[in-house]
């Protein structure tokens, strides 16, 4: 049994073998899983019913895993900031800015080879998704360049 944050095997399975600049789309549940996403990317379904898991739940425990060097959010139609941006802000390191991309563009993003990960959710919210680039593990004091 494995105690830390996240202890989905599947999803640590997935994280496992990816690596720097591989992408991980963890969209709402609007959000087209099947055909906005690449297809060889392994899915994992976590959208057991409406509001649960949210995109929130599922981003604090990937964050425990993996190094996050960007997060890209798809942008309302109208400019406006979805609320959930804060709470991303919250969450992601300090250094990693949320970059928003007009929804096609998202889409195209989240099609793209590197996207080796899709964690589908029950979030509520509108424009809740979001891409992460997985980033590198320093290496310990001792042994940096």
């Amino acid at each position: 049994m494995l105690k830390g944050k996240l202890i989905h095997p599947q999803i640590l399975s997935a994280l496992a073998s990816a690596g720097h600049g591989s992408t991980i789309l963890i969209p709402d549940g609007n959000y087209p899983f099947e055909t906005g996403a690449n297809p060889l990317a392994e899915r994992v379904y976590l959208n057991l019913a409406p509001g649960n898991v949210t995109v929130t739940d599922v981003l604090e425990a990937v964050l425990s895993a993996t190094p996050i060097e960007a997060a890209q959010v798809m942008a309302r139609h109208d400019g406006a900031e979805p609320s959930i941006y804060a709470e991303f802000r919250r969450l992601l390191p300090d250094d990693v800015a949320l970059t928003p991309l007009e929804r096609f563009a998202f889409y195209d993003e989240a099609r793209k080879g590197d996207c080796c990960l899709v964690i589908a959710t029950g979030e509520q919210r509108v424009y809740a998704n979001i891409l992460l680039t997985i980033g590198v593990v320093d290496p310990p004091p001792e042994q940096a360049v």
